[in-house]
């Protein structure tokens, strides 16, 4: 067998070696830090990005790219791709694309685009009843 053939098979047996025993690394290794570290956080965090993207979820792929390397797996592959849809689901489904959790803006913010259109409906209203009957009675 030719070197390059030894190379292919080998990259093949690689491929096909990477499917449940990758998987289960990544569950086991990654996946059980990232959940105990994701508990101990409040869950109105889980969206705040500074806290999970930039220090976890860096880690979290990270840990996916080591295990993949160590057992000579691909990387990105389909398995750490389903990996991180599953992660999402359970823990950003959520979550905006700005990273922050969707709520209602505060009060103080909210109140006026209430009170503004009231306002001037009953103004209008006013100003409209007003000058219908001032109009009566010029013939």
């Amino acid at each position: 067998m030719h070197s390059s053939q030894r190379k292919t098979a080998s990259q093949c047996v690689s491929v096909l070696g990477c499917g449940s025993q990758y998987e289960n690394a990544i569950e086991d290794f990654c996946l059980t830090k990232f959940r105990l570290v994701m508990q101990e956080l409040d869950q109105k965090q889980w969206c705040n990005w500074k806290d999970t993207v930039d220090r976890l979820y860096g880690e979290l792929t990270n840990c996916t790219y080591l295990v993949a390397q160590k057992l000579e797996c691909y990387w990105p592959n389909r398995l750490v791709d389903e990996f991180f849809i599953r992660v999402h689901k359970h823990y950003f489904h959520d979550c905006s694309v700005s990273g922050r959790l969707l709520s209602d803006p505060p009060n103080r913010i909210l109140g006026p685009f209430i009170a503004v259109p009231i306002l001037v409906t009953l103004l209008m209203t006013a100003l409209v009843v007003w000058r219908s009957k001032r109009s009566e009675g010029i013939v």
